[in-house]
């Protein structure tokens, strides 16, 4: 069992909206912290059908259960129309519901109720580092950080079946996609271009589509959590800044196997590539988990100048290489980005053993960086 860092700070007794992509754990999270929960699961085929031919069915049991908190529906996104019932019970008798799911698009793209604010949102990502006892960066960095693919011997099998089975498949079918191959091209070339700027009109060639269809899959890789863009910092910027977005999937693990990289290991190219995703899925976390919800971009000049990561309004830099030993040729971006912006702080996140200061900037073995994260002491 993981000790996760979900734990809805600041929601107090509000109802909760809760998305995460297949597999990272939100089941097994919820029955944890709330084991006497009245629950409702879509998943099953029966309580589907019940419930699908008399939505009032919910609000019955319900109010015959008016003293069992919180309510919780499992899979909301494939029976949006309750949400109607659910809206009349908070307004009417403050129940405080939590509805699960691993995708919000079927209800944002159909117009469902959303309650009328009455939910706060919240996400479950993959796992991270402070959340696994005797953390293995290799393995992490090889398996992927969704919990059974991180504690498989072998998760190759498992990867295929999560590509085939829930990307490939269930996606498909809920954004309504035609060309299920050309989706599956598609997914191919978004791996390939993870954590590097999105050019839609070189993915529409070599995909052979067009640029508005590229622009539709990216967004419901978004809409379905697989895949979030990481936009430029562009505030007030005295070199000409780069504005198109990065595009990240959701974990490394899947990236490897739509990319078919076999084996992780350290000082590679393929390590350098995985070790920054994985760096950006610990602060994107950290970022939603800790409440203090600060905004993440990276920064490119015109000139090819970049840094990978800012944090909030310019107050912290980040740079990650993989190098053993960084020396003042990978401090470059860093340095360029502070003579424009006042920074509170600069990092370079590397595999150096002990930690350095070259003038104002610290250099981080990635063990004490994600220590001084989850310790609230990077922001």
């Amino acid at each position: 069992m993981y000790n996760r860092k979900q734990i809805f700070i600041g929601s107090e007794q509000e109802s909760i909206f809760f998305w995460g992509a297949r597999q990272t754990g939100k089941s097994t999270l919820l029955k944890m912290l709330f084991p006497n929960a009245l629950w409702f699961d879509l998943l099953l085929s029966n309580e589907y059908e019940r419930l699908s031919k008399k939505p009032e069915l919910l609000r019955e049991t319900i109010l015959a259960n008016l003293n069992v908190s919180p309510v919780i529906i499992d899979e909301i996104q494939r029976m949006p129309e309750l949400l109607n019932e659910v809206h009349w019970l908070i307004s009417n008798h403050n129940v405080r519901f939590i509805l699960s799911g691993s995708s919000p698009r079927k209800i944002l793209r159909n117009g469902a109720n959303l309650l009328g604010g009455r939910a706060l949102r919240y996400e479950l990502y993959p796992l991270i580092s402070v959340e696994i006892p005797d953390f293995d960066l290799i393995r992490a960095l090889n398996h992927g950080l969704l919990p059974r693919h991180y504690d498989s011997a072998n998760p190759h099998k498992l990867l295929s079946s999560y590509i085939g089975s829930y990307l490939k498949d269930e996606i498909v079918a809920e954004a309504r996609i035609r060309n299920v191959q050309t989706f599956s091209r598609f997914l191919e070339i978004a791996a390939l271009t993870n954590g590097e700027m999105v050019n839609y009109s070189n993915i529409a060639t070599d995909c052979g589509i067009s640029v508005p269809t590229i622009k539709e899959y990216f967004q419901i890789l978004n809409d379905t959590l697989i895949g979030r863009y990481l936009p430029s910092f562009q505030k007030r910027p005295k070199r000409r800044v780069i504005t198109a977005p990065k595009f990240y999937l959701f974990d490394v693990g899947i990236t490897n196997y739509l990319l078919n990289r076999r084996k992780i290991e350290y000082g590679t190219e393929l390590f350098g590539k995985a070790f920054e995703h994985f760096i950006y899925q610990e602060i994107y976390a950290h970022s939603r988990y800790s409440d203090v919800n600060y905004p993440m971009y990276y920064w490119r000049t015109a000139s090819q100048i970049e840094i990978d990561f800012v944090l909030g309004d310019h107050e912290v830099a980040i740079e990650v290489k993989s190098t053993n030993e960084a020396n003042p040729r990978h401090l470059k971006g860093l340095k360029a980005f502070a003579e424009e912006y006042e920074v509170k702080k600069l990092i370079l996140i590397s595999n150096d053993p002990m930690p350095r200061l070259v003038e104002n900037i610290e250099i981080l073995p990635w063990k004490i960086f994600l220590e001084r994260l989850w310790a609230g002491q990077i922001i």
